[in-house]
């Protein structure tokens, strides 16, 4: 008998923690969609541990606004509302236009940014719109990266598995990400040539265009 079979009344933080983290990815990954079911006996034996230890898991992301439980239906992953996306976007503005226009170009997390327009370019000649939306998101969590700081990382990890739900409500990847290569590719530029207040305002501006399009096409998926 493997040792997830045993029912350990308190799993170690570091296990329950971990695999919020590995369901947080696949949530951002796209692999996870906005109000689909999970199989307490499947999700446990993919991911290799125990009912209770995942029961834990699930606390934790219910806590953080991800998953939702229902009595008699069990649980779900969150629908977002469309104040759940305005929230989201204000947030990311306060974050990253921050992040953006305090770094220095040569920080370490540019290697990060520069990875991820380079792996939307080759998703996008592969026409695998879901990686190209998974490439965004990484280039995104660089430029918070950029701020030096563990809490906005994981903060914005929260906040990008949520505005990946949103995203997937829509059913056409190609219309929400395909214009964000580019976008992303020119950002980068700016922020490598030029003042780092430049590659803000142009974030900024960025983000605004993006909130608006979430949730135009939202408002058309709902009504």
């Amino acid at each position: 008998m493997s040792p997830r079979h045993f029912n350990n009344p308190i799993p170690p933080a570091s296990l329950t923690e971990s695999v919020a983290e590995q369901i947080r990815q696949k949530l951002i990954l796209g692999e996870l969609r906005a109000g689909q079911h999970l199989s307490e006996a499947a999700l446990s034996e993919q991911l290799d541990i125990s009912r209770n230890t995942l029961r834990e898991v699930f606390r934790i992301l219910i806590k953080e606004g991800l998953l939702h439980h229902e009595p008699n239906k069990g649980v779900s992953v969150v629908v977002p509302s469309m104040g759940d996306i305005i929230d989201i976007y204000r947030v990311r503005r306060l974050i990253e236009c921050t992040a953006l226009a305090q770094a220095w170009p040569r920080h370490p997390a540019h290697k990060q940014m520069k990875e991820a327009v380079e792996h939307a370019q080759a998703a996008r000649e592969l026409g695998d719109w879901i990686a190209v939306g998974s490439a965004n998101m990484a280039f995104h969590a660089g430029i918070v990266a950029l701020a030096d700081s563990e809490r906005l990382s994981a903060m914005f990890s929260d906040i990008a598995a949520e505005l990946r739900l949103a995203f997937g409500l829509l059913d056409d990847a190609e219309y929400l990400h395909a214009p964000y290569v580019e976008q992303n590719i020119n950002l980068l530029g700016l922020f490598e040539t030029s003042s780092p207040s430049i590659a803000a305002k142009t974030l900024e501006d960025y983000l605004n265009q993006s909130e608006r399009m979430v949730l135009a096409v939202y408002a058309r998926q709902v009504s």
